[in-house]
């Protein structure tokens, strides 16, 4: 093994052996989950009450960086800062203006993929979407790029959400249920919240409702912390933890990041410090997803297998309670009950 020196770099042999160990635990995973746990799931109709089987492309996916927020959080702006460049179909605005779901992905050229093609590939893990219906997927997108972060990370950016049941029932799909998914797939959930205007409308608190069990995955960026001074912004700080301890009831908060992610001058300075090193942490943090995705997808595997345990013990007994031949719908009614 090459030297591991602080300041060095690995040598090639170090590298192709951390890519064989990984390719060895990915394929491993396809075994494990095609031999002994995707028999069980049909056999006690899993997909039914969980959603989809995996497929080979859920266990080859590159590390996905899931970013939620209102409108004008700065969701899109992060994806640029992040990429330092423009992508195809990107909206950027203070009015509600990206009203799509864009998946962010590596490519030789510029591309646009609408969602129905997107749905259809066998080669990515979005062929479940399609179960969301039309209306969704015309509002699905991929955007394909040259860049070296694209090339070991995959941004999904999501629609500004909204306030009032109207703008809920206006969308015709389920976007709740739409985030739900893409949060179970990812390796990072993003949520964005703005420091210049917080506010929590009531979409926002049923999405984060929806994804609470994964706050592992979660991280908190409190954009455009710039707008404010020192005082105001401790302030801010301070009401948004309030909000989010209401909102999720947990004894902690993912972890919260301070700064604007944008190539623009600051407008209050003062925090430029505090702002320079929350950048940096957050930046680490992402560059760590690659180098742990293989025990992010043993992780789900193993999550997987226990609820496939425990949904097949209740499907056993609900069938065994059930009788043979005379007074089922008595007995469905009775076990539905307790």
């Amino acid at each position: 093994m090459g030297d591991m020196s602080p300041g060095s770099k690995p040598d090639k042999q170090s590298e192709q052996k951390c890519a064989n160990t990984y390719k060895s635990v990915v394929e491993g995973l396809k075994l494990l989950y095609r031999n002994k746990i995707l028999p069980l799931e049909e056999l006690y109709r899993f997909q039914d009450f969980h959603g989809s089987p995996l497929e080979d492309a859920d266990f080859d996916a590159k590390p996905m960086v899931l970013l939620v927020g209102q409108y004008s959080t700065g969701k899109t702006t992060f994806i640029k800062y992040i990429l330092e460049k423009d992508f195809p179909g990107m909206l950027i605005g203070p009015e509600p203006t990206s009203d799509s779901f864009s998946v962010i992905m590596h490519g030789i050229q510029d591309a646009l993929v609408p969602g129905n093609a997107l749905a259809v590939d066998a080669d990515h893990q979005f062929r479940t979407l399609s179960n969301f219906g039309n209306i969704f997927l015309n509002r699905l997108n991929c955007s394909v790029t040259p860049s070296q972060v694209l090339e070991s990370l995959t941004f999904v950016d999501t629609p500004g959400i909204l306030a009032g049941e109207m703008q809920r029932l206006q969308r015709g799909y389920d976007i709740t249920g739409v985030i739900k998914w893409f949060a179970g797939k990812s390796d990072r959930i993003i949520l964005l919240f703005d420091a210049h205007k917080l506010d929590i409308s009531d979409e926002y608190q049923r999405v984060i409702l929806a994804i609470k069990d994964q706050t592992d995955k979660m991280r908190i960026v409190l954009n455009k912390a710039d707008h404010v001074d020192e005082q105001q912004l401790m302030r801010v700080y301070g009401a948004l933890m309030w909000y989010l301890s209401s909102i999720m009831r947990a004894p902690e908060i993912p972890r919260v990041y301070i700064g604007s992610f944008w190539d623009q001058p600051l407008i209050h300075d003062g925090n430029r410090q505090l702002f320079q090193r929350e950048h940096k942490d957050l930046f680490n943090d992402l560059q760590s997803l690659p180098k742990n995705t293989a025990l992010r997808k043993l992780n789900d595997v193993v999550k997987r297998a226990r609820l496939v345990r425990v949904h097949s013990h209740i499907m056993a007994h609900l069938k065994f309670e059930m009788p043979f031949l005379f007074g089922k719908e008595e007995k469905k009614v009775e076990l539905y009950e307790i």
